[in-house]
């Protein structure tokens, strides 16, 4: 840590927000003006658009994840958690990784902890459901779905083969259906090269509490999204929710009842549940409550942005609240950085307005839809080929820095010639268990048992044996 006597500015959480702000406020200090402090448990960020695409093995997972440390190179970087925030003080309590918690003295405080999956008490789904929030998940999803067409393949047991080859997603957002669409495409490829496993022998299902699917493109573009998937194979269960997945035993409120070895998990997010401990003003949903400059309301050093703050959207109209999408926290995250320069020095706070652009979503290779916004009213609506084309286009441009731009691209590029890979590693999950099996202490073999002697013939011996001395 620092011992300069510079003020510092404290980033509390290096997601997408945290770093593109870290960054501007870098760029537009003088030197020496400031300390910049970015504190977050993992060190580096993660651009989860790329999650599905990484679940299905078009993208490497090194590149969609950007080093904190590398593209802060003038910042402290510490990897922890921000447990509490004393105001009055300006005294941040930090809980690294290992070792005790210590205080850290701020002079201006940024709120960037984005948001975690919103859950509801389901019966087996804590033990398991698996989540697509960060890219650790993204690595497990693929080799839990490779395994499961390993174990179908292997094995002769009808009920063990129909509960591999089911895949159940709850959520049919943007997450649940790109990853739904992705993982689908990638079984389908991988299902070639196993004797014994067709695309007609697996089960995909999708369940969504809606009516609809893919709401942020539209209505037009969700039910064509919708008949695609139906297209290829994927159940489809609208405006019915999830009541139980004990021991794997999908329960469905519509009383469908399945056996699914995978059940993916991405209904939805809310704020990070750690807000509540910072003292800071709240929203009726979580978020902190934001003025149109991104300042925290009652304060004049405290910024928030991003998917854990409540910022008013200026250009939807009153009482609209910018939605929690990349598209948005980029835009927040370089205005952000200018007010807490602006605030620094002395100078006026600038509101945050961006109208929406439209969205684009990818549904497997060479499928997508897009909803392109232009003007005040004009949509232009494109599904297929060329609404891929456009959806790999935006996100490839607006993953950060240069060298994760030129990664995946190429990974995409490879990707045109080279047929994606379908091999799983589930020894990740446990890298040391051949090595201990290897390495840990054989017990020594324990001596045979005797049966007891008889007490007369127990005697006899130690009178001879007193004799012969």
């Amino acid at each position: 840590m620092s011992t300069t006597e510079r003020p510092r500015i404290l980033v509390v959480g290096g997601g997408y927000v945290g770093l593109y702000a870290a960054r501007r406020i870098m760029k537009k200090m003088r030197y020496g003006e400031a300390t910049v402090t970015v504190v977050d448990p993992r060190s580096y960020m993660t651009y989860q658009p790329f999650l599905p695409e990484t679940a299905a093995g078009s993208i490497s997972p090194r590149h969609v994840v950007v080093p904190l440390r590398r593209v802060l190179p003038g910042a402290e970087v510490l990897t922890g958690r921000v447990t509490t925030i004393d105001q009055d003080r300006k005294v941040a309590q930090v809980e690294p990784l290992v070792g005790e918690s210590y205080e850290l003295p701020f002079d201006y405080l940024v709120i960037a902890l984005g948001a975690v999956s919103r859950t509801f008490p389901i019966p087996g789904l804590a033990e398991n459901g698996i989540g697509m929030k960060g890219v650790e998940e993204a690595i497990g999803l693929r080799n839990h779905v490779l395994e499961q067409l390993d174990k179908a393949d292997s094995t002769t047991d009808e009920e063990i083969r129909r509960k591999a080859l089911t895949f159940v997603f709850i959520g049919g957002g943007f997450a649940g259906a790109e990853t739904i669409g992705e993982v689908e495409d990638m079984a389908r490829d991988a299902a070639t090269y196993y004797p014994h496993v067709k695309r007609e022998d697996m089960r995909f299902i999708l369940v969504d509490a809606a009516d609809k699917i893919l709401p942020e493109v539209g209505p037009e573009l969700g039910t064509w999204g919708l008949e695609h998937l139906r297209e290829r194979g994927v159940e489809v269960f609208l405006s019915t929710s999830m009541k139980s997945c004990v021991d794997k035993h999908v329960v469905l409120a519509n009383g469908l009842e399945v056996d699914a070895s995978t059940i993916v998990w991405t209904a939805g997010v809310k704020p990070n549940p750690a807000l509540a401990k910072f003292g800071l003003p709240l929203g009726p949903r979580g978020h902190v409550d934001t003025a149109p400059t991104l300042q925290v309301r009652g304060t004049d050093y405290i910024w928030a942005a991003g998917d854990n703050a409540q910022v008013p959207d200026l250009a939807a109209g009153e009482g609209a609240w910018c939605p929690p999408n990349a598209q948005h926290a980029l835009r927040q995250a370089k205005v952000l950085g200018d007010n807490v320069i602006s605030g620094m020095r002395g100078f006026p706070q600038a509101d945050y307005k961006h109208a929406n652009k439209g969205a684009v979503a990818g549904l497997g290779l060479h499928k997508g839809v897009a909803m392109i916004v232009v003007g005040k009213k004009t949509k232009i609506k494109v599904k297929g080929r060329l609404a891929w084309y456009m959806h790999r286009g935006y996100h490839g441009l607006a993953v950060p820095t240069w060298n994760r731009k030129i990664r995946v691209f190429a990974d995409w590029t490879l990707g045109m010639f080279l047929k994606r890979e379908v091999v799983a590693l589930g020894a990740m999950e446990n890298p040391r268990e051949e090595f201990y099996l290897a390495a840990r202490p054989i017990p020594a073999p324990v001596a045979e048992a005797r049966p007891a002697e008889p007490a007369e013939k127990a005697d006899q011996k130690a009178t001879e044996t007193a004799v012969a001395s």
